[in-house]
């Protein structure tokens, strides 16, 4: 299945959530997503690291783990926080 269409499964499932008000919102051009091993982390990150081949190793990794069945509601990667900042921050120099 083609990432595009995994994360329009998960951010479709995060619209159905019930979270509080203001949870889900997320300004054009950016995206929610989960992180941590135990306790998650939300984070809004440009949709264009979508096209970096090490953001889509990670959407990788979040499929193999947990299908299209986020617990957040939303997409949640499963690394630690501190590696999804250095991606982050390598990513943002580009």
């Amino acid at each position: 299945m083609a990432i595009h269409q995994m994360l329009r499964r998960s951010l479709s499932a995060g619209k159905r959530s019930s979270s509080p008000k203001g949870s889900t919102d997320v300004p054009k051009g950016q995206l929610a997503v989960y992180v941590g091993e135990s306790e998650k982390r939300r984070f809004v990150i440009p949709v264009s690291y979508l096209n970096q081949s090490s953001f889509q190793d990670l959407l990788c990794q979040a499929e193999e783990e947990f299908g299209f069945d986020h617990p957040m509601g939303g997409l949640t990667i499963p690394c630690s926080e501190d590696m999804f900042m250095d991606l982050i921050s390598l990513l943002g120099r580009k």
